[in-house]
């Protein structure tokens, strides 16, 4: 049997056993509650609830066209608006979706990397912030051709984004300290000390103003846009799509990526082995570190805008954790993540507009989402679905049981 046949096999396997179809329940069942909520908080609901009994049929009516409302505006928020006059207005939601997912596929693949490592980053903040400024500033700061602007600004925001992460990476290396702990105090350290630089004159803050601002980028140093003028998706979504492939090679086909995942199985048995576990913790947190980096130069070069504040984060750094976590911390499954949580980003705001959903049920639903990728054991049995774990055991008991028939 050649390798692909082996790979179909587990691939099937996986299906046919549950694993695979966790995280798709997972999100049925979020959206499930999801639709409880939108009917609870509808107005029309709760007015027709109150005579439930005497007239069912119009408090039912009234749950339908709320649920069927609130989804329908977010499909056509996030994919596509059939309500528009033309194709190129309709599609417009879709290139939302993926400016949105662009930022959380760089920093969600930075934090799976880590988990692969057995690290934890929750530094995404921090790193996102640091890197954003030296992006930035290199994007207000310098007069340089075009494409040469935009790659040292690029480059410089993966720097300051890998050295804050290496920090981290060093201390876990020679001291012990614990990354969670590290990160956490780095992200304050990074939020102040940004949003000092962004009140000093002659650092951040742009010129003649009193307001904690950076001056616009240069034109140079902005990411072109993908579709033209009139959509938002930029190339950062294509850097973005290149450092899923490259963590793939790294995770799947490297001899690196084979040391990160002994170290993150076993790192005692990854040090017997001859491993320098010490070495592959400071490579993985710089690494880790450039990818979340990605993400706050893909957020400050963007777009065309009046400068970025200690706000350009906007929360992806921890946005990033659940991406990671939903995408089971492997780079396609990081990637349909983001896409995921970018079309709920985007189709949430035309949801909000619309139907008067309050925004916050959104974010229920990927933290639901979450919640229930977190307990796979739940979704199992609520679906019925079997326990890949028993079957690999009754699998190995059966083997076990021929071998030992054999033998006799």
């Amino acid at each position: 049997m050649n390798e692909s046949s082996r790979r179909m096999q587990r691939v099937l396997r996986e299906i046919t056993t549950g694993s695979a179809l966790v995280p798709v329940f997972a999100i049925l069942l979020a959206m499930i509650v999801g639709a409880v909520m939108i009917a609870a908080t509808n107005v029309d609901v709760q007015e027709t609830s109150g005579y439930f009994f005497s007239r069912p049929g119009d408090c039912l009516l009234a749950i339908w066209q709320a649920v069927s409302g609130a989804y329908t505006s977010l499909f056509q928020g996030a994919i596509y608006n059939f309500d528009a006059g033309n194709f190129t207005d309709g599609i417009r939601p879709l290139t939302d979706t993926l400016t949105n997912a662009t930022p959380l596929i760089a920093g969600g693949l930075g934090v799976a990397l880590a988990f692969r490592v057995g690290l934890f980053n929750i530094g995404g903040q921090g790193q996102m912030l640091i890197a954003a400024s030296v992006a930035g500033w290199i994007g207000f700061s310098f007069n340089l051709p075009p494409v040469v602007h935009l790659l040292v600004a690029l480059l410089g925001g993966l720097a300051g984004g890998a050295v804050w992460g290496g920090l981290v990476g060093i201390l876990k290396a020679r001291t012990g300290a614990h990354e969670v702990i590290v990160t956490i105090m780095l992200n304050y350290v990074a939020f102040y000390l940004v949003s000092w630089m962004l009140r000093t004159p002659g650092l951040l803050q742009a010129p003649g103003s009193s307001n904690p601002q950076s001056p616009p980028e240069a034109a140079n140093a902005i990411l072109p846009k993908i579709f033209g003028p009139g959509y938002s998706t930029h190339f950062g979504l294509v850097f973005a799509l290149l450092a899923t492939a490259v963590v793939w090679w790294i995770l799947v086909r490297s001899g690196l990526g084979f040391q990160f995942r002994a170290v993150g199985f076993n790192p005692r048995a990854a040090r017997v082995a001859g491993i320098n576990v010490s070495r592959m913790y400071v490579y993985a947190l710089l690494i880790s570190a450039s990818l979340l980096g990605l993400a706050g130069v893909s957020q400050v070069l963007g777009t065309v805008n009046t400068g970025f504040t200690s706000t350009i984060d906007a929360g992806l750094g921890f946005d990033a954790i659940t991406v990671a976590l939903l995408g089971r911390s492997t780079p396609i499954g990081t990637l349909l993540a983001a896409l995921l949580f970018g079309a709920f980003r985007a189709g949430g705001y035309s949801m909000q507009a619309v139907n008067q959903v309050p925004i916050e049920i959104v974010l229920v639903v990927q933290s639901l989402i979450v919640l229930f990728i977190a307990a796979p054991p739940l979704v199992r049995s609520i679906f019925r679905l079997p326990d890949p774990r028993r079957i690999r055991d009754q699998g190995l008991r059966l083997r076990r049981t021929k071998k030992a028939g054999v033998s006799a």
